[in-house]
């Protein structure tokens, strides 16, 4: 065959974008021919190959207006289908002279043919939407950079200054009403505070890098969960916390990680719990297991919501006026993994129990 070409077919236009020229056709890659004058355009719609060993004895084809136009004696075409079912457009040839070209096995090479162009053109789309996906990845790196940036310094640092204000505050004043007020404040600090953590968390977990530990041999956890449960019943004077610790092995774990998973659930229960009944604390250790439970009597959780607990942005059964992200049980759960931990829940009409389980061996 004197010429062929692979041409990309659409709608309205017909484009050369590769070709071999042995019969001064006279196109050159890019060129363009007038869509309606070929028989590409009747493939595009067909998605059939068309094959013509001699126009002059062909039904179809003899009186035909494209060979009339060009002048070729012999054809054959077949369409270029992409991976997603698209059609690109045709591999095709044509020649002056007649050709036995209606054989199975030249249709069979020129499908083959078809079939690699389709391969390669697909592989080029997956580089382009790669490359496409990368620079968008690293926008949002960026963007997290940014946002972590803003979280970790320019809102903690004022919230830093309030809390400092409200601390300073409580020792210039015993006045009632000035108590509640830096009460008020002080809550609200430990609540933004708690926040932000849970923000940092989530997009550090989010973008890769998971919760960080710092584990520390044979630490002793009272002092520690005494620390947030002196916290939180500043913020919350009105509930009463009932605490049971047997720590009698010492754990390996990241004492402000656990410190943080506690002040989670201990706030959860002081927020969501029923104000008139205590909460219980409850801490144990041995050589087998570390074991941290919160329980508050209130609202049962139900099934549904439980599934979905520990999901970000998650906030199970609460009432619309309970505001809050959704992050604090996802960070919980996380930091529990990250100590090969787990988090189990049970909830009844009675109580709520959260129970972290971390195994020391």
């Amino acid at each position: 065959m004197g010429f062929a070409a692979v041409a990309r077919v659409t709608d309205d236009k017909w484009v050369a974008c590769a070709l071999l020229d042995k019969i001064n056709f006279g196109l050159e890659p890019g060129g363009e021919l007038s869509l309606e004058t070929t028989i590409c355009n009747e493939i595009r719609q067909h998605h059939n190959p068309v094959v013509i060993a001699n126009v002059s004895e062909d039904e179809s084809y003899v009186n035909h207006h494209t060979p009339l136009l060009y002048g070729f004696q012999s054809y054959i075409s077949v369409p270029i289908k992409l991976q997603s079912g698209s059609y690109f457009g045709t591999l095709c040839a044509i020649d002056p002279k007649p050709h036995v070209i209606d054989t199975p096995e030249t249709l069979g090479m020129f499908n083959l043919f078809a079939e690699l162009i389709a391969f390669h053109l697909d592989a080029i789309e997956q580089v382009k939407l790669s490359e496409k996906k990368l620079i968008e990845e690293r926008h949002v790196a960026e963007l997290r950079e940014n946002f972590i940036g803003i979280l970790g310094h320019d809102l903690r640092n004022p919230l830093n200054a309030i809390s400092n204000s409200a601390q300073l505050l409580n020792h210039l004043s015993k006045e009632e009403k000035i108590q509640k007020i830096i009460s008020i404040i002080q809550r609200s600090s430990h609540r933004m505070n708690g926040l932000i953590e849970n923000m940092l968390d989530f997009a550090s977990g989010r973008f890769g890098e998971g919760i960080l530990l710092n584990k520390l041999k044979n630490e002793s956890l009272d002092s520690t969960l005494a620390e947030v449960i002196t916290e939180l019943e500043a913020n919350f004077p009105n509930h009463t916390i009932e605490v049971n610790f047997d720590l009698k092995h010492p754990v390996n774990c990241d004492g402000k990680r656990i410190a943080q998973l506690f002040s989670n659930l201990l706030g959860n229960a002081l927020s969501y719990g029923n104000i008139a009944s205590p909460i219980y604390v409850n801490a144990s250790s041995d050589k087998e297991e570390f074991e941290l439970s919160v329980t508050n009597s209130g609202k049962q959780i139900s099934t549904a919501a439980i599934e979905r607990l520990f999901q970000p942005f998650s906030r199970g059964d609460v009432e619309p006026n309970q505001k809050g992200l959704g992050l604090g049980l996802f960070i919980v759960s996380e930091i529990a993994k990250a100590h090969n931990g787990k988090i189990f829940v049970t909830s009844n009409d009675e109580q709520t129990c959260f129970t972290l389980k971390i195994p020391l061996k």
